[in-house]
């Protein structure tokens, strides 16, 4: 008898004790690896350069690495625009989606059409030259930046 009282205080002490554990939390590590879905019809887009107003090229962020910040993006224009000399901290590839690119470094030119795939190595100096309603999927494997080496694009940049 006393072996039985025994094991029903120790499955009731345990039961109570089950029913006050905490949820354990998902470690960083976990949320790095969950899957991420989004369709392009339900992105947040921000202007890149705002003092064109309808005119700018708009900027999605896909995904930053919280531990690298290696970023995704895409870029879209609604005209087309010449992007000035800059470079950026990190590596960087484009893979044209939608339109016909041109983008220079070195003192040469290169035509990037949909599905076209280019690297550039960190502070590498490029331009661009993007036509209207292009899309550019971009990765750079570290924080997202971008240094201008003559200034931002302007009202002048703008293409017909």
């Amino acid at each position: 008898m006393k072996t039985k009282l025994h094991l029903a205080t120790v499955m009731a002490f345990s039961f109570l004790l089950s029913s006050l554990a905490v949820e354990p939390v998902a470690s960083p590590e976990a949320a790095v690896r969950a899957p991420e879905f989004k369709n392009l019809s339900d992105l947040n887009w921000d202007k890149i350069l705002p003092d064109l107003g309808a005119d700018s090229p708009e900027i999605s962020i896909l995904h930053v690495d919280p531990k690298t910040h290696a970023t995704s993006l895409l870029i879209r224009t609604s005209k087309a625009i010449h992007v000035r000399k800059h470079w950026h901290t990190a590596n960087e590839s484009h893979t044209m989606i939608v339109g016909t690119a041109t983008l220079a470094c070195d003192g040469k030119k290169f035509e990037l059409s949909p599905g076209g795939f280019n690297f550039m190595p960190a502070k590498m100096t490029h331009e661009a030259w993007l036509p209207t309603n292009s899309l550019t999927f971009i990765t750079v494997d570290g924080a997202w930046d971008i240094n201008w080496v003559e200034g931002p694009p302007t009202a002048a940049d703008l293409m017909k």
